[in-house]
């Protein structure tokens, strides 16, 4: 992809606004069982939260706004004392008395490291991003996330089809670019409440299951292995359903992106050791970043997806989200010691 000459610069990343507690259990239990904790962390959440300090933390050069809405409590403030110290705009992250901060308490089994996730939506429920006004910001990509989790945002639009969708064409109106990400979640919503946000989106970067439910395909094959034809096809779909620059997807295996003209690249993942996993709660969120900074930055697709991987695998070395993360020197470096998997496909 070319840069696309711009006088803005910067990203501002809306959406949830989360912390999240991230314990490590010996094992999930079954009703009425006990499990015990060997171990506790507390972190970021949400997709704004987790791409604005990943690029913090890679270093990014160029300025980094946060929109949303915390509760006025401890977690509210923790949350704004966080950008802070990462030197992130917080201006737009409104403090509100009428709902607490959201939290996930997420259950990691000390074994495989699976998760489950006990959420509350708090006050990223009534966001709607109204008071934003995108004329006045100077930052090149508005990103949006996590559609499927911002109540007020998902709810209809009699112009739009969401409101969500509303808000990002107010974005693309005033010149900047959009991004879009969404929560996995097994529902029948996506083409209710996806669909229409990808018509005023400039890129949409989600995982498999997010794409393959949103365009209608099984991405994985019943043994569980990917099926790369339908991924591609999946790419194609999204386009067509009005994503304007590119769709990237991404998958423990690797990523994926396709562009408007049609341009295909694909990425492997970096081959991990097990030893090395310390969670992987925040590797989609990582990989969102790594993109957005190339894509910021002018980036050949290929450079991107590099770059996300690296991140990716980064963040994987730490029960968080976030605090994997390292400088993009350190993160590329990753690449050079563990080397990207084989055969993901012919053209890796």
């Amino acid at each position: 992809m070319k840069p696309t000459p711009s006088s803005r610069k910067g990203l501002l990343a809306g959406g949830n606004w989360i912390v999240d507690q991230v314990k490590i259990v010996d094992v999930y239990p079954q009703r009425e069982r006990l499990a015990n904790i060997r171990s506790q962390y507390e972190g970021t959440g949400g997709s704004p939260y987790n791409v604005a300090i990943n690029l913090a933390k890679l270093g990014a050069r160029f300025p980094i706004h946060g929109a949303g809405l915390v509760g006025k409590d401890a977690f509210g403030q923790y949350i704004l004392d966080d950008c802070r110290r990462n030197k992130i705009d917080a201006r737009q992250i409104r403090v509100t008395s009428a709902a607490p901060t959201s939290y996930t308490d997420v259950m990691t089994e000390e074994q495989g490291r699976r998760r489950t996730f006990f959420h509350n939506r708090g006050a990223n429920a009534l966001w709607d991003g109204s008071e934003l006004n995108f004329a006045r910001s100077k930052a090149r990509i508005f990103h949006l996330g996590y559609l499927l989790l911002l109540d007020a945002l998902d709810a209809p639009d009699k112009n739009y089809g969401t409101k969500a969708a509303a808000l990002l064409a107010a974005a693309q109106k005033a010149g900047m670019k959009t991004s879009v990400d969404v929560v996995s979640e097994d529902s029948d919503r996506f083409s209710r409440i996806v669909t229409p946000a990808l018509r005023h989106a400039d890129y949409a970067i989600l995982n498999e299951i997010e794409a393959g439910k949103t365009a209608g395909f099984k991405i994985r094959l019943p043994d569980g292995e990917l099926d790369t034809t339908a991924l591609r096809h999946a790419a194609g779909a999204l386009l067509q359903m009005g994503v304007r620059e590119v769709v990237v997807i991404h998958f423990p295996e690797g990523g994926f992106a396709r562009t408007r003209d049609g341009e295909d690249t694909w990425q492997a993942s970096l081959n991990l050791p097990t030893k090395y996993i310390g969670g992987t709660a925040g590797a989609g969120d990582a990989f969102c970043a790594g993109v957005l900074l190339g894509l910021h930055e002018g980036w050949e697709m290929q450079k991107c997806l590099l770059t996300a991987v690296c991140a990716a695998a980064a963040s994987l070395a730490d029960p968080t989200c976030t605090a994997g993360m390292k400088p993009l020197s350190t993160v590329l470096a990753l690449a050079k010691k563990y080397k990207p998997r084989r055969g993901l496909t012919p053209e890796c």
